[in-house]
């Protein structure tokens, strides 16, 4: 299920791929699907033993080719590449102008030029969203709501923003290292300092930690997968949720205003928080559950609730 404009991932590795499509809903192979994406690929990789091995080692570069056989010679290309930390990557993702979206108009991910403007008599709230590298669920998400959605590129200023008058505004989840963009949160520190509420998950979450003052750091592995058990310190409850991410805020760093409402049971990491005084939270993890667990979809009822608040 297309979930993005195309596939950003750079690799695939598979124990094995069937030639055979079984989903009713299937309208290609998944060689076809990643030939036409220009995505390398490899199967009859003994894929339990490269998980234990990431997680003794923990996460590292890694390179699949179908031009350079020598093993030693592959290596200095991958020690020759880039490491993640201090890597920005959301720019690399992030579409090239806004575009408005409100409601089911889009199949999948919206195209740059298209918008789906709806009956501003249905209206209920516009809400601006940074395209870190953005799923389209988080956007249906709120048009569930009768939301309005601009989404806009990754490097617009708070002013530009604040011009569009929103009623809020939606960090997205995104690639890369979040220490790497400094302009970006101090553009979020202005925003902040607006009033205007502000929800951000994953990406988001450790942009707005570090825009007041938090520290991120990298994951020895990161958290992947739909099995992740977060606790919600605001109501006790337990959830299972979508997690993709390789860095995380260091707790210690936060400053007395920040909460921690959320944390992750397998190690304690910070999983969610909100300002004491400024209408903002954020998550950790993917409650837009495209795909996942749908136990953490009440978040994004959570900020539509804060903007009726905020308009009040």
């Amino acid at each position: 299920d297309v979930e993005s404009r195309r596939p950003w991932v750079e690799g695939f590795v598979v124990r094995e791929s069937s030639r055979i499509a079984s989903n009713w809903r299937s309208t290609e192979s998944l060689d076809d699907y990643l030939k036409r994406n220009n995505i390398v690929g490899i199967e009859h990789i003994d894929t339990r033993a490269l998980v234990r091995h990431i997680r003794d080692k923990g996460a590292m570069r890694a390179g699949i080719s179908t031009v350079e056989t020598d093993p030693k010679a592959l290596l200095e290309k991958i020690l020759a590449s880039p490491e993640m930390a201090n890597r920005e990557l959301a720019s690399a993702v992030t579409i090239g102008k806004s575009y408005v979206y409100g409601g089911e108009h889009f199949a999948g991910a919206p195209d740059e030029t298209e918008s789906a403007i709806p009956d501003p008599q249905s209206e209920i709230f516009h809400i601006v969203a940074y395209d870190f590298g953005v799923k389209t669920n988080s956007l249906r998400e709120f048009s569930k709501f009768g939301c309005r959605v601009t989404v806009v590129p990754a490097d617009t200023s708070a002013s530009d923003v604040m011009a569009l008058k929103p009623d809020g505004i939606f960090l997205s989840n995104g690639p890369g290292d979040p220490a790497s963009m400094k302009s970006v949160i101090e553009e979020i520190k202005k925003l902040a300092q607006s009033q205007t509420p502000i929800f951000g998950i994953c990406l988001g979450h450790q942009l707005i930690g570090s825009a007041f003052g938090g520290e991120t750091y990298k994951l020895k592995f990161g958290h992947r997968g739909g099995n992740q058990p977060i606790k919600d310190l605001t109501t006790g409850k337990i959830e299972i949720a979508a997690h993709n991410h390789g860095f995380a805020l260091d707790a210690e760093s936060l400053p007395a205003e920040i909460e921690i409402t959320h944390v992750n049971l397998n190690d304690q990491t910070v999983a969610g928080l909100r300002h004491k005084t400024l209408p903002v939270f954020s998550v950790q993890y993917h409650p837009e559950s495209a795909p996942g667990p749908h136990d953490s979809e009440y978040l994004f009822e959570r900020f539509v609730d804060l903007l009726a608040q905020a308009g009040q």
